[in-house]
């Protein structure tokens, strides 16, 4: 099988493209011929700064990837040969709250990923892609839009004509994007790129605001709902944007937070004065990713794609990535 390795603390440049043995499942486990992969600005840090996160080399990177099961091990009952499944993000997290067990399952650190064509996944570790999605679509769902989902379903319990505070247009913000117009909401976007914007626009956000036409975007987030705030933020910048996410979220308000994108220092004081609900956010369990592909079938919504990369120059994902110029998700076609 080929598959990409992460050897080195070298960064992009350094990914290695490697033949290993074929694979085979043992009890429990399925083998998987590996269609596409999606990449998060987690697997570009992870592939960028792998010393600091523990990496063992060599390590396949990229956590998220469909494909096509070819083979079953001994008790495998929930697939067959044929079936078009994607990998959960965490391998060991089907349902509850997450643990440290479920957190070591996570592939593409500190377990292999799915850069490579072929993979053996846990049995429980996976989900069938829904009918109306591609390969490459379905490819985008396992961290991005489970993250997206988790934010605006499980903690921000969305419901229509809520208003959510989206900051940017990468793929856990577009995803969230399309939840919240899914459930009804009002969803405000913010990014630096008026065409972007646009975008977002024909998407269905409600209202959109340029962070650096507008620095003080906080503010105007607040006049947009008449000085009470968003119900929901879906953080993605971290310490960087925090605070002024903090000050956008009304009284007794969520905000999910995924991202650490810019950097910088928060005061809780705040967080505390608004009684704001502030959670961090790492993907989702396997049961959370059933209830959502259920969603996106029902209302025939499909993920957002910026650019399809071949599998032979997948370095150019990342750098594309790292560009911080999509729209939505970047995907490597296998």
């Amino acid at each position: 099988m080929k598959a990409y390795e992460i050897c080195s603390a070298e960064g992009i440049d350094a990914l290695h493209l490697a033949e290993r043995p074929m694979p085979r499942p043992g009890p429990g486990q399925v083998l998987v011929r590996i269609r596409a992969n999606s990449i998060n600005n987690r697997d570009l840090q992870i592939i960028q700064h792998p010393e600091p996160r523990g990496i063992v080399y060599p390590r396949i990177p990229n956590s998220d990837g469909a494909g096509e099961v070819l083979e079953v091990g001994a008790g495998v009952s929930r697939f067959k040969a044929g079936d078009r499944v994607m990998g959960t993000f965490f391998q060991n997290w089907t349902a509850g709250g997450i643990t440290p067990e479920a957190m070591a399952s996570a592939l593409g650190g500190p377990i292999d990923g799915l850069l490579c064509d072929h993979a053996v996944l846990e049995q429980d570790g996976m989900v069938p892609v829904p009918a109306h999605l591609s390969y490459e679509e379905a490819a985008t769902l396992p961290c991005a839009g489970l993250t997206a989902w988790h934010i605006v379903v499980g903690l921000g319990q969305i419901k229509a004509g809520d208003t959510v505070l989206i900051l940017g247009t990468g793929g856990v913000s577009i995803f969230a994007l399309q939840f919240a117009h899914m459930h009804g909401a009002r969803a405000i976007v913010t990014s630096s790129s008026d065409e972007k914007l646009a975008r977002a626009k024909e998407l269905g956000a409600w209202k959109t605001v340029n962070y650096r036409a507008t620095p003080d975007w906080e503010k105007q987030v607040l006049e947009l709902t008449e000085g009470r705030g968003v119900d929901l933020a879906a953080e993605v910048g971290g310490p960087g944007t925090l605070e002024k996410s903090i000050q956008a979220v009304r009284v007794g308000g969520k905000i999910g937070l995924v991202g650490v994108l810019t950097g910088g220092k928060i005061d809780p004081t705040s967080v505390m004065r608004k009684s704001i609900h502030l959670q961090g956010i790492y993907v989702g369990n396997r049961a959370m990713f059933e209830d959502m592909n259920r969603a996106m079938t029902v209302n025939g919504m499909r993920p957002v794609i910026d650019a399809l990369v071949d599998f032979k120059d997948a370095p150019d994902a990342y750098r594309r990535m790292r560009d911080a110029g999509h729209f939505g998700k970047i995907v490597i076609a296998i």
